[in-house]
């Protein structure tokens, strides 16, 4: 049975969510950073959407459990194509946004194709649509934890100076960090704690609300003194 505190984080989720596309409406950057808003509002129905099945049938019940599978690889995939907007507006003066494009799609396709071989010569049955599901959304998850760190790199080599650009990047990597952390330290103390069920949730409330910071305070035009970007890439030498 869900408690308060578990209602509370869902309401929290959501709203946190829908907050991120207000404040990007209300600072005129929603259609500048359009998949980014996408994988907010996306985020936010299906939150909605897996209240209203979890009222409905309950949280134990297979409807519930594949609307949860499913939706969390839509979301996976909205975050990739999210985190290859970000790489078109760090890449924005190369005139590469079609490349970036091709490449996003390749990269989809690639992982879909390795997770479906991997499946098939495993000892899983690959007639359980689920379990590919699950599968994929953990690839996804991978490729976007190393394509963060390395579009990070990129914003320190090439010394982006645009504050909302190196905000909205900073955040989507402290985001994946915190979950590989998670993930690394439940490994090491495994359980079923109350740390492990709510420390995630909690650690998810990170990004939307960073974000809405973001396009609520610091304006588009903002920029960063080029000695500052240049001391902080001495520091991460």
């Amino acid at each position: 049975m869900l408690g308060p505190v578990d209602y509370g984080l869902w309401f929290l989720g959501a709203s946190l969510d829908a907050s991120v596309l207000v404040c990007a409406i209300r600072g005129r950057v929603f259609s500048r950073y359009f998949t980014l808003n996408l994988y907010m509002l996306a985020a936010c129905v299906l939150s909605v959407g897996r209240f209203g099945i979890f009222w409905k049938y309950g949280f134990l019940s297979n409807e519930y459990r594949y609307f949860y599978f499913y939706s969390d690889a839509l979301l996976t995939i909205c975050m990739f194509f999210a985190l290859m907007g970000l790489y078109s507006h760090v890449f924005q003066e190369m005139g590469v946004h079609r490349y970036l494009r091709v490449g996003a799609l390749l990269l989809l396709a690639l992982t879909s194709w390795f997770t479906y071989q991997v499946l098939l010569n495993s000892s899983v049955n690959l007639v359980s649509r689920t379990r590919f599901v699950v599968e994929l959304s953990q690839n996804l998850y991978f490729v976007g934890l190393v394509l963060t760190y390395l579009l990070w790199g990129a914003v320190m080599k090439l010394r982006e100076t645009r504050t909302q650009v190196i905000q909205l990047v900073s955040a989507l990597g402290v985001y994946f960090s915190a979950l590989a952390g998670n993930y690394a330290l439940h490994n090491l103390a495994p359980g079923h704690s109350t740390l492990w069920t709510y420390l995630p949730q909690v650690l998810a409330l990170w990004l939307p609300a960073a974000w809405a910071y973001t396009f609520a305070k610091v304006p588009e035009e903002a920029r960063i003194a080029t000695a500052q970007i240049a001391a902080m890439h001495e520091n991460h030498r």
